[in-house]
């Protein structure tokens, strides 16, 4: 059991949300659906971020798991 997430990559995943719809993101860092959970977190210690988009935009996913701002990227990346 770890309670440290995976990088899954240093870099965000650029998503385009709907409006009322809700996304869960993976802060594991195991989900084979990028940035999404697949579940994968089993025994990790660690939950997936529930997230519903208020509006249809792009919405910019972390990648690297060390963001301050889950499930969003802060730019953190830079800094690994």
């Amino acid at each position: 059991m770890t309670d440290v997430p995976k990088i899954a990559q240093k870099a965000p995943y650029p998503v385009e949300v709907e409006a009322g719809k809700t996304y869960f993101w993976c802060a594991c860092g195991l989900s084979a659906k990028q940035p999404f959970c697949d579940g994968s977190h089993k025994d990790t210690g660690l939950s997936p971020v529930k997230f519903t988009a208020e509006e249809d935009r792009k919405a910019f996913f972390c990648g690297c798991k060390a963001t301050s701002g889950q499930p969003f990227c802060d730019g953190t990346h830079s800094k690994l």
